[in-house]
């Protein structure tokens, strides 16, 4: 897969579709890797007319790594809290700027910005800081950084917290581990195929690993704080998706992000967690190309 140099380190990316057609940038969540916007799912989006490029963020993947320690999470609480600059080696506003840099390092003037998750939150920045670069928002199972909204279930907040095994030391204690996240923060109105879930996993860890990348995506994430204010400034057509059933960013986050988003529409999923199974692909896919239309058909706040 490609390379570029953007914002002053080197970003992994690949893509689906013509050259020639509008591009939509997918960004992903907390620790994953691009290949879990998998190949069928992108190249669904790609048959609607896009050319859809996907990346690894800073810290993940075969993107670049930082080699600071994991900040002290109740320390950059605390710092942010206070208002004060908190002492860590970037924020989501930094991983925001590495999405903007690849697309000048691929001589794209604007996109079509996607983002789940914590690419959700990187994604409304986008869109909010550089509303020239952004032709459509799709933010998908999100939030704004609202602290009083409901926060995860006590099931899905133990499971991520708790360490995963490593791989190199005990593979199949690693896959069970995170068969067990993924079925927890899941879909519930799904099948859930844990054959293809360890797939996923097993193919993603030989790819890269690098769960310290982990704990300092954390705390960019809780260093950002509470975006609402900016969320006021996009201009670009938006779509929320979220799941009905989420554990891990209950809905109220994105009814909270539809409702800070002028004009902004919520396309709530019964039986939807915090995943993307394969059956909703085609049911995402044409949400996003029918939001990224509106672009095309000039709405505008």
């Amino acid at each position: 897969m490609p390379r570029v140099n953007a914002n002053g380190i080197v970003l992994e990316y690949d893509a689906f579709g013509s050259d020639d057609h509008e591009p939509i940038l997918l960004i992903s969540g907390l620790g994953v890797q691009m290949i879990r916007w998998t190949v069928p799912f992108c190249e669904t989006l790609a048959s609607q007319g896009y050319r859809v490029i996907r990346f690894d963020n800073r810290d993940v993947g075969l993107s670049t790594y930082f080699d600071s320690a994991v900040p002290d999470l109740a320390v950059v609480a605390r710092a942010a809290a206070r208002g004060e600059p908190p002492q860590i080696p970037y924020t989501l506003y930094d991983m925001a700027d590495d999405a903007i840099g690849l697309l000048d390092a691929l001589q794209i003037d604007r996109a079509h910005v996607v983002g789940r998750s914590m690419g959700g939150m990187i994604a409304q920045i986008v869109a909010s800081e550089h509303p020239l670069r952004t032709r459509s928002l799709t933010s998908i199972m999100s939030s704004t950084g609202n602290p009083d909204l409901p926060q995860a279930t006590p099931e899905a907040m133990a499971v991520l917290t708790q360490p995963a095994p490593h791989p190199s030391e005990d593979e199949e204690a690693f896959l069970v581990h995170n068969v067990r996240v993924a079925r927890v923060i899941g879909s519930p109105g799904y099948p859930f195929d844990e054959g293809a879930h360890r797939a996923q996993i097993v193919a993603e860890y030989r790819r890269a690993y690098n769960p310290a990348g982990f704990g300092r995506q954390i705390a960019a994430m809780v260093a950002t704080g509470d975006r609402r204010t900016r969320l006021n400034a996009i201009v670009a057509p938006t779509l929320i998706v979220h799941g009905a059933a989420d554990p891990l960013i209950p809905l109220t986050g994105g009814q909270d992000t539809a409702a800070n988003i002028s004009g902004a529409e919520l396309l709530a999923i019964e039986g939807m967690g915090h995943d993307l199974p394969p059956e909703l692909y085609q049911t995402v896919a044409l949400a996003i190309a029918r939001n990224a239309q509106r672009a095309d058909n000039g709405a505008r706040r």
